[in-house]
């Protein structure tokens, strides 16, 4: 059985479809065969143990392992919104639609302004007037508008953590994006900023379609509708059981994950 996937019936519409996907580092084989759809305007969480390959697929969906040398990929991602074939050729357009939110905040070293400006002016978003209603719009989408509104031109490093870590999910929002990525979002935070981080994407799910990676089985319990299972099975990284968050954690059905969801 453990070289087996088990779903659940998710009937909802399929987002993000990957089908049969596989990572390679060099000779090294991280990911395997993982096919798995996406539904729109949710919460998808990634769980398993270390090193079982949840970066490395996530990484996939907005193209970040082409800065990974002798990162190969195989298998099908396709979008359900635009063409799936000119999105993944076009990396800049590609990660304008699909955000990115990492473990650490990772502010850049200017003003809390540029820091939203800079993802703009990058895309080709140059009207003062647009520039500064998607600030304003992204600030508040996390909550973060009345904390800084009178001191956008101030250093975003000088931002408690949590703050700095919404002002880079509003870096990613200020674009628009359809999908957000989440690896690891609150790894590096307090449990009131974790707990504001969730409140986020609970709320952020109703308009955007969100994949996250957590090693926290609570949170993954706590925000997220849809849950896939990774297991390093023979050395490689594959995609083991997914299905409706509540019945994986309430009813699993593969041995491995039944393992797992005891530390839960």
């Amino acid at each position: 059985m453990a070289g087996t996937v088990t779903h659940l019936n998710t009937a909802a519409e399929g987002h993000i479809e990957i089908q049969d996907l596989s990572v390679s580092y060099g000779k090294r084989v991280v990911v395997e065969g993982v096919s798995l759809r996406v539904p729109r305007n949710s919460v998808t969480a990634l769980i398993g143990p270390s090193g079982c390959g949840k970066s490395s697929l996530l990484h996939c969906l907005n193209r970040l392992n082409d800065l990974v040398p002798e990162c190969s990929v195989s298998g099908s991602i396709s979008f359900s919104w635009m063409d799936s074939k000119r999105l993944l050729k076009d990396p800049t357009q590609l990660r304008r639609q699909v955000g990115m939110l990492f473990q650490r905040p990772n502010p850049f070293p200017f003003s809390i302004r540029k820091n939203l400006e800079f993802a703009l002016r990058q895309h080709g978003i140059k009207a003062r007037d647009e520039i500064n209603a998607r600030i304003e719009a992204s600030l508040k989408e996390v909550g973060l508008w009345e904390e800084v509104h009178d001191r956008l031109d101030g250093p975003a490093l000088a931002l408690s953590g949590g703050q700095q870590q919404r002002l880079c999910l509003a870096r990613a929002l200020v674009l628009g994006p359809e999908v957000l990525l989440m690896d690891e979002p609150c790894s590096a935070l307090d449990p009131i900023s974790t707990q504001t981080i969730e409140a986020l994407i609970s709320s952020l799910s109703q308009r955007r379609t969100i994949v996250l990676v957590t090693h926290s089985l609570s949170q993954a319990r706590r925000v997220a509708d849809q849950v896939a299972v990774f297991w390093k099975v023979e050395g490689v990284g594959r995609l083991i059981e997914c299905g409706k968050a509540r019945e994986v954690f309430e009813r699993p059905r593969h041995e491995l994950t039944q393992a797992y969801l005891q530390f839960a």
